[in-house]
């Protein structure tokens, strides 16, 4: 039997490092700072010529903060002509009614926010600016009344996992298309809220709680945890179970929503098998908490780095994978977070250190 052909999905750009807030949480420690070595416009366009030739994945323009870099435009404008659906991941607080209809004018469909509390004291804390969150708030006005689609991100660790509800509340009320709960990864700054991390029960409790709200909101709304892989084996044991409900809420929500390869909720840990990051400076990992380096597109290829890089070759063998996620049942359809497994022991292949499942096999000795 022939092995699959890998084609990235999705891909993660790092456009610049440079962003105007200081979050606590932050995967690339960034400030608000010129960082040298970025990629120039012309290296850019060059990876979109190249992402044409893997297969025109969604592309996600992120950082940092993508509105602080002065080309962003004139890269959109390149992705989106040749093809790639191109959205914005930005902090908000740099959305105006400008900047608002020019993201629609130029064809991105959707940008994400960014909002952790739903008070101003506490976001504005976290992000590490005053105003912050009144910002971000105002962004997600200019953008519906441009027209433009958004979704919410919320950074969940301790601190604020019991205001999951009342997030989800105020995505609803902004008038979101989406709620994406991404779970705290340790890396950059985020190191210093390991203390804080959920724990592999908390996770659970959260995930169940999740997926039970979205079997009530139906296709009012989208939800995707992120950084949370074993969501797709919880997925599975409750359609074993025969609740499809949730299964039905999504392809309804796609197709009435037009949200196609936006829901990208297929599986668990995609970091070199439907997924990539490029950093502001080049460097390809397989995903941006995943901080081993495939390769950099300054010295290869990018279509070079996804077929034949060690890492993401090493990704794709689901049965090499270590400890329990080697033995368990569920290893292809979640996989565990690789990055999770990285930090936590130096192995990006070892287990996922915060997941409660047993193993079927492991149950039985």
């Amino acid at each position: 039997m022939s092995e699959p052909e890998y084609l990235p999905r999705v891909v993660a750009w790092e456009l610049t490092k440079n962003c105007n807030l200081a979050c606590v949480h932050c995967r690339g420690s960034s400030e608000p700072l010129e960082y040298a070595g970025e990629l120039t416009t012309a290296e850019c366009l060059a990876q979109i010529d190249e992402l044409t030739r893997l297969g025109r994945p969604m592309l996600i323009l992120t950082g940092g903060e993508p509105l602080m870099r002065g080309d962003l435009f004139e890269i959109i404008a390149y992705a989106v002509g040749h093809g790639l659906r191109t959205v914005v991941a930005t902090n908000g607080t740099l959305v105006t009614p400008e900047i608002a209809r020019r993201l629609k004018a130029v064809g991105v469909p959707r940008i994400s926010i960014s909002l952790d509390f739903p008070t101003a004291q506490a976001h504005d804390a976290f992000r590490g600016q005053p105003g912050a969150f009144e910002g971000t708030v105002r962004g997600a006005q200019y953008a519906l009344e441009a027209g433009l689609s958004f979704q919410v991100n919320t950074t969940i660790t301790r601190l604020n996992v019991a205001y999951l509800a009342q997030m989800l509340d105020l995505a609803l009320e902004l008038g979101a298309a989406a709620f994406h709960p991404f779970f705290l990864v340790p890396t950059g700054r985020g190191k210093d809220l390991a203390h804080v991390e959920l724990s592999a029960e908390e996770y659970e409790r959260s995930l169940v709680w999740i997926y039970e709200r979205q079997k009530e909101l139906g296709d009012r709304i989208f939800f995707k945890p992120t950084d949370a892989p074993h969501y797709f084996r919880i997925l599975r044991q409750r359609a074993a179970q025969g609740d499809g409900m949730l299964h039905q809420s999504l392809a309804a929500h796609s197709v009435r929503a037009g949200h196609g390869e936006l829901s990208t909720l297929s599986r668990g840990c995609l970091a070199g098998i439907g997924f990539m990051f490029i950093s502001h400076v080049g460097d390809v990992q397989g995903c941006g908490y995943l901080t081993v380096k495939a390769g950099n597109v300054r010295e290869q290829p990018l279509s070079e780095i996804w077929h034949s890089s060690r890492l993401f070759n090493d990704l794709r063998q689901f049965d090499a994978l270590r400890g329990k996620c080697g033995l368990c049942e569920y290893r292809r359809a979640c996989g565990g977070c690789r990055a999770r497994a990285y930090e936590s022991s130096g192995d990006y292949m070892a287990e996922e250190p915060y997941c409660t499942y047993q193993p079927r096999s492991r149950r039985s000795t």
